[in-house]
């Protein structure tokens, strides 16, 4: 199965793709698209669905795991971001593909076992389970990372966190 797994944000939005095969991981790309706070939103959101719709075409993964929304304060970043994570889940939509969401302490829990784990245990785990020389940065890209390794450990159960 292959994976893209997305960490959403609005001037950076991280993604890995990776294959899981017979409890095997490999890694077939990771990076990330970024934006500037220059243009303007349209602008941004448009680069963001362009941008992934090419690495749905080039990678043609069997599922998006995409991280919920999660934030404290700032309501104008999390209206940003979460029309930024819209277009991707747009973005998967018209490729056809199934679209399964996680909060982040399901990612933790399924990449560290601990929901409570930090920023740094998560990378490690993401550098070790996925055998990486470094952990990938931005930070973006190793939470891409930890969301596809998240929805390959949740086997069957994925379908319940799956975007109907």
């Amino acid at each position: 199965m292959i994976i893209i797994g997305i960490d959403p944000g609005i001037a950076i939005v991280g993604f890995g793709v990776i294959e899981y095969k017979g409890n095997h991981f490999r890694v077939i790309s990771h990076g990330a698209v970024t934006t500037s706070a220059g243009e303007s939103l349209p602008t941004r959101l448009e680069i963001i669905y362009n941008s992934l719709t090419e690495l749905l075409e080039k990678y043609r993964p069997d599922a998006m795991a995409i991280e919920e929304l999660f934030f404290n304060k700032n309501t104008k970043t999390a209206f940003m971001v979460a029309q930024a994570r819209g277009v991707a889940i747009l973005a998967a939509s018209l490729a056809k593909l199934d679209i399964y969401e996680y909060t982040p302490l399901q990612v933790k829990q399924g990449v560290v076992g601990y929901g409570r784990a930090d920023k740094k245990q998560m990378q490690t785990m993401v550098k070790t389970i996925l055998n990486l020389e470094k952990v990938p940065k931005p930070d973006d890209v190793a939470d891409a990372l930890a969301v596809a390794v998240c929805h390959a450990h949740s086997g069957v159960f994925g379908s319940m966190f799956k975007i109907k």
